[in-house]
């Protein structure tokens, strides 16, 4: 049909969380983590956003797999279908 919204939003995430998961294991031993506690926020977000970017991508995928497209369907063969 057209581009599922799930799917470039899918990779918008997994992009961009992968990024501040990756700043985060680097920076885990730094004095920036002081200012909120010593929590590592962005390690912590990035695994959050990698897994929504994860899910959406492959939901948005899935719909993809389950058209058939050996059997369309009556309005695209051309023949109308009965009311």
């Amino acid at each position: 049909m057209g581009l599922d919204i799930r799917v470039p939003l899918g990779l918008i995430f997994l992009i961009t969380g992968g990024m501040m998961s990756l700043y985060g294991l680097f920076t885990r031993s730094s004095a920036i983590y002081e200012k909120s506690m010593g929590v590592n926020l962005n390690l912590g977000w990035g695994v959050i956003m990698l897994i929504f970017g994860a899910v959406m991508f492959f939901f948005g995928r899935r719909q993809k797999w389950q058209d058939d497209p050996v059997s369309p369907r009556p309005w695209e063969r051309g023949v109308k279908p009965r009311h």
